[in-house]
């Protein structure tokens, strides 16, 4: 398969901002490339995912992928408006928008460079090009492979609720997961025993991911209901969905989580537990007031580096 690749040239400082326009258009394949130092946290080693890329220069490039064939005329007219209008108000750097052409193997095996075998809490994230150490619990194993649909693993706002997860499902749980990407917050759930997950995500493309992740897992698809779509203002969504959710993962952007929670009050149970994460830390303030505002009390805050995630309950 190949994809077209939109690439916009920006700065280290806009790199949300342009994220969070791609989002709002329901672009979720986002990849970021810049020279912004990461400051290893105790007993991590980033030396084969970061290879050194010289001095910070401040720019960032921000892409994303669309299937070849696809007609991304409207799409492409939308986004440049739309960087006009952050350029307005911002300093985004030059806005360009460059296109060129990739092949989904060609960009696969370029991972192989740089994504190997991690932990993140309880779980052993491992490629398919690697093999699981003997002595690896194998009911905390996780087989993924980059993809086109985000979570990995390795980017800290999943890190957070994979480490968060099992201390809130305990087994029987119905959940569900919001902007699933690969599956991989489904696939832990599970894993901790939840005995009903529905997942959402507005990129069509996770259907091929989450199918391959969980055969690639030995997980029945037929242990996930996944629905295409958007939760806060589908209403076809709005009824797969249902309700009486004991725990919801949000795993979004700060201002599309915000945006979800009246919903996500509707569907989630009372005393439910709500884990949000995909919070730029100067957010913070801003998730938790719209949590108050929607009747959820703040159970915990954890961050890592720049991001954060906050676990909430709704109140009774």
């Amino acid at each position: 398969m190949r994809w077209t690749k939109f690439t916009i040239d920006t700065t280290e400082d806009a790199e949300e901002l342009v994220s969070a326009l791609l989002y709002d258009y329901g672009i979720t394949n986002i990849e970021i490339e810049d020279k912004a130092s990461v400051t290893p946290l105790e007993g991590e080693d980033y030396e084969e995912l970061v290879p050194d890329q010289g001095n910070d220069d401040g720019m960032s490039r921000v892409s994303f992928y669309v299937e070849e064939g696809t007609d991304y005329g409207k799409l492409i007219e939308d986004i440049r408006l739309g960087l006009s209008d952050l350029a307005a108000r911002n300093d985004i750097g030059a806005g360009t928008i460059e296109i060129s052409s990739t092949d989904e193997k060609d960009w696969r095996d370029k991972w192989k460079e740089f994504f190997h075998t991690f932990t993140v809490g309880e779980y052993t994230i491992i490629p398919s090009w690697e093999e699981a150490d003997a002595h690896t619990d194998a009911a905390h194993i996780i087989k993924m492979d980059p993809g086109i649909t985000f979570g990995t693993g390795k980017h800290e706002s999943t890190k957070l609720i994979i480490e968060e997860l099992p201390h809130y499902i305990h087994g029987g749980e119905k959940v569900l997961d919001l902007g699933t990407g690969s599956g991989i917050l489904s696939m832990v759930a599970l894993r901790e025993g939840a005995s009903d997950i529905t997942a959402t995500d507005i990129d069509p493309a996770t259907k091929d991911a989450v199918k391959e992740n969980f055969e690639r897992n030995d997980l029945p698809l037929s242990s996930m209901h996944l629905v295409i779509g958007d939760l806060s203002s589908d209403e076809k969504v709005q009824q797969e969905v249902g309700i009486g959710y004991d725990v919801v993962c949000a795993n979004i952007l700060a201002d599309i989580i915000i945006g979800m929670l009246p919903q996500i009050a509707k569907v989630i149970k009372n005393e439910g537990i709500l884990l949000t994460s995909g919070i730029i830390d100067f957010k913070e303030d801003e998730v938790k007031n719209a949590l108050s505002s929607n009747d959820f009390s703040i159970l915990e805050i954890n961050h890592e580096g720049e991001w954060l995630s906050i676990v909430a309950k709704r109140n009774a």
